[in-house]
């Protein structure tokens, strides 16, 4: 297949890289330098996003943010101009649903189809090919670019129709933010209690309080290893995704409100690099008590 990959940061790089390891021609266009290891590999430089339509079935987008999505779509030398009938768009980024719906109505109306497929597992997900790959879509075009995300990741759901994979992976940047939050308040009353927080944490782990985050990001705050990851400045944009589609929807998240909160106290403190583990230093602060030692 002749796929189109835009926006070869941490995660697309890798992930591109699994597409031509699979046997797919990539052409590619990034802002900035193209990595050496995909023209290496064969993968062909493009000046601009409507290059690399014209030569391309399916169009992978993987950019920061909705504003960089609609202009890598709709901005001049954008994706669009590139565009003829049957070719199909798949955005990976993590950006707005409700926008989202908007830029696969207008991707429609071009005779093209639309895939939002955000996806989950960070830069170690995107490296190992185990990405979690949420999609919204049709099942035809579903169908057809499903065999490229089987190049990039494990666990690939189609949701329903176009905007309810971005739906998805707001929904699950809540889950990650509030079990980040609980995770940090548990640990720290377990540690201002007295008692050792990395047993604790083992301890924790063989219970029904055992997920993900306490095995993982539970160490990362006991170890004081918070090089991320996932960085904080990031997270608080997927969770300012949710509470402005809350707004929009008249529906109230007051938990993913606290974390935002929280978020912002750490970045208020140096912190918006900080992996997103890193929530529990602004726990901490208000308590004037750390977990754990040493690293930082």
């Amino acid at each position: 297949m002749n796929v189109g990959f835009i926006g070869l940061g941490i995660m697309g790089a890798p992930m591109a890289g699994h597409l031509i390891k699979g046997g797919h021609t990539l052409f590619l266009h990034t802002h900035g330098d193209i990595p050496a290891e995909l023209t290496t590999a064969g993968g062909k430089p493009c000046a601009n996003g409507a290059e690399v339509t014209r030569q391309a079935d399916v169009i992978i987008t993987m950019v920061p943010d909705t504003p960089d999505v609609e202009t890598v779509l709709f901005g001049k030398g954008g994706v669009a101009e590139g565009l003829s009938k049957g070719k199909t768009v798949v955005d990976m980024s993590s950006i707005s649903p409700i926008a989202t719906k908007r830029f696969a109505e207008q991707i429609g109306k071009l005779g093209c189809d639309y895939v939002d497929a955000p996806v989950s597992g960070g830069e170690v997900g995107a490296k190992a090919a185990t990405l979690t790959i949420m999609c919204g879509g049709s099942e035809a075009a579903f169908a057809r670019v499903k065999p490229l995300f089987d190049l990039m990741g494990k666990n690939i759901t189609l949701v329903g129709a176009a905007g309810d994979g971005q739906t998805t992976k707001v929904a699950n940047q809540i889950i990650v933010a509030l079990t980040i939050q609980a995770v940090g308040e548990a640990l720290l009353f377990a540690s201002r209690a007295g008692a050792d927080p990395a047993k604790v944490r083992q301890a924790l782990m063989g219970g029904f309080a055992s997920s993900k985050i306490l095995e993982v990001h539970g160490e990362r705050m006991v170890k004081r290893s918070f090089a991320p990851g996932f960085r904080i400045a990031l997270h608080q944009k997927d969770l300012n995704l949710a509470l402005d589609s809350a707004k929009a929807f008249g529906l109230s998240l007051p938990n993913t409100a606290v974390a935002q909160q929280m978020f912002s106290a750490c970045v208020a403190n140096g912190g918006a690099a900080w992996d997103h583990s890193a929530l529990v230093k602004a726990l901490e602060l208000m308590a004037n008590h750390k977990i754990g030692g040493a690293a930082e």
